[in-house]
């Protein structure tokens, strides 16, 4: 007679899921609107790829952890994922959180495919292991100093905080200005007061103010700060690290967080692939999906076909990046070598230079794009 499972045991229902590990920002001090919509997009991805069929008949499933902005965390997590046994690790927004992922990832042969994560210098030299989809901070932020400059706008000031991200942002800026005349003036945005970042634009006629310094604070204080002072009412504002691309900079600000052009990583029209995909995360989110949930989707769906074709064996995985040819949200997504940066990457996702309508902040204006 056959025995009946025991109710302790658990009963298996179907094939063992292929599991993969994500990271995001989910709690402060990290971005937790970006990590939010991050993960959006790698859970729908998730979705439609286990209704399509799964890989090769297994389930695929997110293993998610949350850095909350923090390096030491996120190599951490990456440590604790490669234990569990996950194919992959995918995700991440903050870059210097996805550069200590990327680092032990490296160290401990699991493949990374990062989301969002700009920094030039993703890993200290070239690796096989670790690919991204962003565009690299320099690529995007030199199309910005060109706005600026075809904008007329040549004497620049940056509001700044301590860090990597923020000084690599500034330098970039810098010698693509300095190239064509132009000048940037470094306010040190710990130092001074939102007041005194107003006396020194007024003093020295800068022509642009721009942002690099975390949200909601001291950003916010700053925009207020400048948009009441009437000795600054011709100045520029701008965010080039996407602060204002989210809904809650404008339950934030309200019509003072509109006009101030930041970079964003969408085509102008998105294809019926993309227009299908913002649909379904406006639903999941209850707002309009930022470039960040796109970043998330495209990740799972090359992900993805990289194990379909290639297998689970991590190894092979990551030699996969430089093969995978795959149509994401935003155009077709292939990973090559590019001159300075150590990952395998997309050269290029789409750039936008958009601002808020200051007529109808729920709506984006394209300034530039590549």
């Amino acid at each position: 007679m056959n025995a009946m499972p025991s109710p302790l045991l658990p009963v298996p229902s179907g094939p063992p899921a292929v599991p993969v590990g994500a990271l995001a920002p989910l709690s402060r001090p990290g971005w937790v609107e970006a990590g939010r919509h991050l993960l959006a997009g790698l859970e729908l991805a998730v979705s439609e790829v286990n209704r399509a069929g799964g890989i090769g008949g297994r389930p695929l499933a997110l293993v998610v952890r949350d850095t909350a902005g923090d390096p030491e965390r996120a190599a951490k997590a990456v440590e604790e994922l490669a234990g569990l046994g996950v194919a992959a690790v995918t995700g991440e927004y903050h870059s210097v959180v996805a550069r200590a992922a990327a680092a032990k990832a490296d160290e401990l042969g699991l493949p990374f495919l990062c989301s969002s994560a700009v920094l030039d210098g993703l890993t200290e030299g070239p690796t096989d292991r670790v690919a991204r989809l962003a565009p690299a901070q320099s690529h995007g932020w030199r199309l910005y100093a060109d706005f600026l400059r075809d904008a007329g706008h040549t004497r620049i000031a940056v509001a700044t905080e301590p860090g990597e991200y923020w000084a690599s942002g500034a330098r970039i800026l810098r010698d693509r200005l300095a190239a064509h005349g132009g000048s940037v003036t470094t306010l040190d945005a710990r130092a001074l007061s939102p007041a005194a970042v107003c006396e020194a634009l007024a003093a020295h006629g800068i022509g642009a103010l721009l942002l690099l310094v975390g949200v909601p604070e001291p950003a916010a204080s700053l925009v207020r700060a400048v948009r009441r002072d009437r000795r600054l009412a011709g100045l520029l504002l701008g965010a080039p690290a996407g602060q204002p691309e989210f809904a809650g900079w404008w339950d934030l600000l309200g019509d003072e967080g509109a006009g101030i052009p930041f970079l964003r990583y969408l085509p102008e029209r998105l294809g019926p692939r993309g227009v299908r995909v913002e649909a379904a995360l406006r639903e999941r989110l209850g707002t309009a999906p930022s470039f960040v949930a796109f970043e998330g989707h495209d990740t799972i769906t090359v992900l993805a076909e990289a194990l379909r074709s290639h297998g689970t064996d991590r190894a092979r995985l990551a030699a996969s990046w430089a093969r995978v040819t795959v149509d994401g949200t935003r155009g077709t997504i292939t990973f090559t070598r590019v001159a300075g940066i150590g990952v395998r990457q997309w050269a290029w996702a789409p750039v936008q230079v958009v601002d808020r309508d200051p007529a109808r902040p729920d709506r984006f204006r394209v300034l530039r794009s590549s």
